[in-house]
């Protein structure tokens, strides 16, 4: 796994899950700081860079909604 494909992954689906959830940047980054998206794609980037960016973004999701309801929130 080169570490470009990643970054582009990252970035990629970053830019695509504040379309859809129409959040900022900086909302995007809160949510990055207390979840660990972007490392949570890097994690999963072999079966992610497979499914195409509707499926990474269901992933990213399921994955939020999981570590709210662990840590409360």
């Amino acid at each position: 796994m080169a570490v470009n494909q990643v970054l582009f992954l990252q970035i990629e689906v970053a830019n695509e899950y504040m379309k859809r959830y129409n959040i900022s940047l900086d909302e995007f980054n809160e949510l990055n700081d207390k979840y660990a998206i972007l490392e949570f794609i890097e994690e999963g980037y072999e079966p992610f860079h497979l499914m195409g960016n509707e499926g990474i973004l269901e992933e990213i999701h399921e994955y939020i909604k999981e570590q709210r309801a662990v840590n409360g929130d």
